[in-house]
């Protein structure tokens, strides 16, 4: 179970990181640039740690799509970027996609 509380602190990582990306204008503005060092330095050292007992291919699904939906909501937020429908059911469909593989995958290391 550690291994997910690991995966949960990646995709937090990643979120803020890739969120900051969008206020970096050079070397004009330190500290969204800090966050996006550090945010994806944090993020991939969790990972190296969550792949030592979750199948990467696992891993990787519930990070890229977890950190998808998380970062989307956050441009709706900080940016004020809204998503159209098709987009908002795409990102539905992500995340059924992380159920599913939760609920039923034996290869999930639950």
């Amino acid at each position: 179970m550690t291994a997910y509380y690991y995966l949960a602190i990646a995709i937090c990582a990643e979120v803020i990181a890739t969120v900051s990306m969008k206020a970096v204008k050079g070397l004009s503005t330190p500290l969204p640039l800090a966050l996006v060092i550090l945010g994806y330095g944090i993020a991939f050292f969790m990972l190296t740690l969550v792949v030592r007992s979750i199948p990467v291919g696992i891993a990787y699904a519930i990070w890229a799509g977890m950190g998808i939906v998380m970062v989307s909501i956050a441009a709706l937020f900080v940016y004020g970027q809204r998503l159209d429908v098709p987009a908002m059911a795409g990102m539905g469909l992500i995340v059924a996609g992380v159920v599913v593989i939760q609920l039923f995958s034996k290869t999930a290391g639950h």
